[in-house]
């Protein structure tokens, strides 16, 4: 079997002109491809930026929404505590008021604590001088004084 160079050239060649027509071929499909890749991205995009868009005013709604109720609970803790502070000092006047009806009553009462001490103290010193005043009489008839 011997083939002459020349036919195996010219098969060769045939086969490399199947070759360039089959690369051209895939080169058309690749652009094709390409093409539609580049069209379902753009696709792709849009949506996402729609989705994008979509779930941006979903979520700055709802966050409207938590700073709406999260400002309703600190008004009513603003509430609460301004009521707090009412009641605190409503007590803080009684608790004043109560204080200073008892230093009042301390004070009438150490008040009178010190007159009756005072009474005591006179009575002391009478009874003392009388004491002394028998002593000395009694002294002065012993020793015939008088």
């Amino acid at each position: 079997m011997d083939v002459l160079p020349e036919a195996r050239v010219a098969r060769i060649e045939a086969d490399v002109a199947h070759l360039c027509t089959d690369v051209a071929d895939i080169k058309i499909d690749v652009r094709a491809l390409r093409e539609r890749v580049d069209v379902v991205n753009d696709n792709l995009s849009k949506k996402i930026d729609g989705l994008d868009a979509k779930w941006e005013t979903k979520f700055s709604g709802l966050d409207a929404k938590f700073d709406a109720k999260f400002d309703g609970v600190a008004a009513k803790f603003d509430g609460l505590a301004a009521k707090f502070d009412a009641k605190l000092d409503g007590f803080e006047t009684r608790f004043d008021a109560k204080l200073n009806g008892l230093d009042a009553k301390f004070d009438a009462k150490i008040d009178k604590l010190t007159d009756s001490l005072i009474s005591a103290r006179n009575w002391a010193l009478l009874l003392y001088i009388g004491l002394a005043a028998a002593t000395f009489g009694t002294m002065a008839r012993a020793f015939q004084w008088i």
